[in-house]
Formats: C-alpha cells, sequence, structure tokens
C-alpha cells in the first residue's frame, strides 16, 4: 500500500502577529515534500483553492518546483478542480510536470467542495454536474490521443488539434476524487478510474459500502476491478506522544474546521468530539506512531485500500511540528503498515 501526504497550503486568514503568510507557506511547502521524500512515502498531493486562507490556488507549480527537489515520490493534485479549469491546459501543466520528474506526476480531478473558482472563471453553478461531465471526457480524450476531436455542449469543440508536449509517462494517471457522492463512485468505477476517498468525519466503515459501488460499476463496464487503485484521503497528525499529537493537532485542526462550518452552517467543535474521532472508530489518525500505523492497518483490512493519504498540515501548524510529524510518518509508521499489509490479502471490503 502507497503512503502519502496531501495539504492545502494553509495560510493565516488575518495578518497579524505570529500570522502566516504565502511566501513562508510555499517555502515551507517545498521543504515538507522534499523531506517526505527522503524519508521514504510514496506520494504528495496537493490541493487547488482560491480563498484567503489557502496559498495553493496553482498547485503544479508548486509540484514542479518540488520535482527539482525530489527523487521519488509521486507529485498529484489533491484536487484539481476540473469543473472551472481547462481541460487542455489542466493536461499541458501536468504533462510539464511529468517531463520535469521523470514520470512522476499524477491529476486528482475533482468537482470541488468549495465554490469560490466558478465565479471566479465565469461558470455558472447550476452546470456543477455537467461541467465536470464533460470536461472529464475531454481530459480523458487527451490524455489517451495525440490530436483530439471532441465536441461538448459547456466548452468550444475540437477539432483535430494536438495538444503537447506529452507526458513522460505513456499514460498520464488520473484519479477521481469524491467525497462520499455514490453517483460519484460508480462513475469513477465505469470509467476504470482509480478513486480517491475523503472522509473527514463520522465512522470511516460507513464509508466501505461506496467502494463496493465503484467496484460493481466497474464490473458492468467490463473493468476488473484488482486493476484498479483506491485511496482513503483522512485528517491526522503524528507526535512521539499520543497526548502531544492531540494537543498539537487540535488547535489548529479546530479553528479550520469551524471556520469552514460557520460558513456552510455546521456546529462548532469542541475538544470532547475531537477526542472521540480520533478513537479507534473515528475518522481523525491522531496520535503516536505505533498507534497511528495500528488504525491504518485496521482500516485497510475494511476497505482493502491501495493508498492512504493524511493530511496533517492544517490550519497554521508550526512548520517544525509538521517536519518532525513527517519524520515520524516515514521512519516508523511506514515501516509498520508496510509489514502488516504485505503480511496477508486485506479481508472483502464491506458490501
Amino acid at each position: 500500500m502507497e503512503l502519502g501526504l496531501y495539504t492545502f497550503a494553509d495560510v493565516s486568514p488575518e495578518p497579524g502577529p505570529g500570522a502566516i503568510g504565502p511566501h513562508e507557506r510555499l517555502r515551507n511547502l517545498i521543504e515538507e515534500i522534499e523531506l517526505a521524500d527522503q524519508v521514504g512515502l510514496d506520494v504528495f498531493g496537493l490541493g487547488e483553492h482560491h480563498r484567503p486562507d489557502y496559498a495553493a490556488s496553482a498547485p503544479v507549480v508548486a509540484l514542479a518546483a518540488a520535482a527539482e527537489r525530489t527523487r521519488r515520490i509521486k507529485l498529484t493534485s489533491a484536487v484539481t478542480v476540473l469543473s472551472s479549469d481547462d481541460p487542455v491546459r489542466v493536461f499541458q501543466q501536468f504533462a510539464t510536470l511529468d517531463l520535469l520528474s521523470g514520470g512522476r506526476a499524477e491529476i486528482m480531478a475533482g468537482r470541488g467542495s468549495f465554490i469560490e473558482s466558478f465565479p471566479l472563471f465565469g461558470f455558472n453553478l447550476e452546470d456543477y454536474d455537467e461541467l465536470f461531465a464533460e470536461k472529464l471526457d475531454l481530459l480523458l480524450a487527451i490524455r489517451d490521443q495525440v490530436k483530439v476531436t471532441w465536441q461538448g455542449r459547456l466548452r468550444a469543440p475540437i477539432n483535430g488539434r494536438g495538444v503537447y508536449p506529452r507526458p513522460f509517462q505513456e499514460k498520464l494517471p488520473v484519479w477521481i476524487a469524491i467525497g462520499g457522492t455514490p453517483q460519484s463512485a460508480a462513475r469513477a468505477g465505469a470509467l476504470g478510474l482509480p478513486l480517491a476517498l475523503a472522509i473527514i468525519g463520522g465512522e470511516p466503515a460507513r464509508f466501505a459500502p461506496l467502494f463496493e459501488v465503484y467496484r460493481q460499476a466497474a464490473r458492468r463496464a467490463g473493468n476488473d476491478p484488482a486493476s484498479l487503485a483506491t485511496s482513503l484521503n483522512v485528517h491526522g497528525f503524528i507526535a512521539e506522544t499520543t497526548e502531544k499529537a492531540a494537543d498539537d493537532f487540535y488547535t489548529p485542526q479546530a479553528e479550520v474546521m469551524n471556520r469552514i462550518g460557520r460558513e456552510r452552517g455546521w456546529g462548532p467543535t469542541s475538544r470532547a468530539h475531537f477526542d472521540q474521532s480520533r478513537g479507534p472508530n473515528g475518522a481523525l489518525f491522531v496520535g503516536n506512531p505505533e498507534q497511528v500505523a495500528e488504525k491504518i492497518v485496521a482500516q485497510h483490512r475494511i476497505f482493502g485500500n491501495d493508498r492512504f493519504l493524511l493530511q496533517m498540515a492544517i490550519g497554521t501548524m508550526p512548520h517544525a511540528r509538521v517536519m518532525k510529524a513527517i519524520e515520524l510518518y516515514g521512519t516508523r509508521v511506514a515501516p509498520i503498515v508496510r509489514k502488516e499489509t504485505a503480511k496477508a490479502a486485506p479481508a472483502e471490503p464491506v458490501a
């Protein structure tokens, strides 16, 4: 199972003492990706947002900088908001990243859980679903053939035009990222694309049926589910002790969740809720290396996932703490997980 990290490159929403701005955050980000590569992690993902509390509005630019400082780690978006972008430019940018990195680029495409990019780039939210379906169709057409002839309703047609450069890899990997919608899981399976499931609340086991929806859709479309990769993308943090991990992570994580919650009408979080969520059945992977490794392995037995991505740099987490957590992830968590998941095939996922 591949192990990795993802982040949105959080910054302080307001200036002031102790605030972390985009210059500092992006410089720190490159160091984090470099360290993740050095300690043997497999994947690093960077999400696209267009808000004052995140620095990564152009993830592929930062990933290209990281490509020059790393040797092995895969570099992916997490996610590319494909609905409000142009598939031609998305492909060209990630093909360029793939060439620079020697074949380590991936696209993780999603519809977007935030809507700022739609009015920013002139798209109508009423076309939310159709935009994604149409643009994904075009992106896959570009990936699979050099010269493209394509026509849709929401974008001008392409008539026998080449899209360059072509990537280093024979076929640029395209993942579909979802937040819990069965229809999205089924679409990924029908298209034969790998699926990433984000779980940020509730009991993860309750989401396991989505992977079965995905695999059933793949079978119906003639795609072998065994050939399709799946990923769990979750929140968490690692420190030398469970108490330190919880204390370090709670304040920045709660601040972010409460800020977003006020926008979306969620109730406020609390330390009691946080502590419950980091328990054996909760969605947070917070603790010492052995505890986090045990939880990753336990969830792997339920989901049979091929990849696990952890979002640790949430809010204005001090850079030194994030670097220490990455070190622990690669040197102490990863060896345990790899050993345990290599012992036997995972159990049949929950239906």
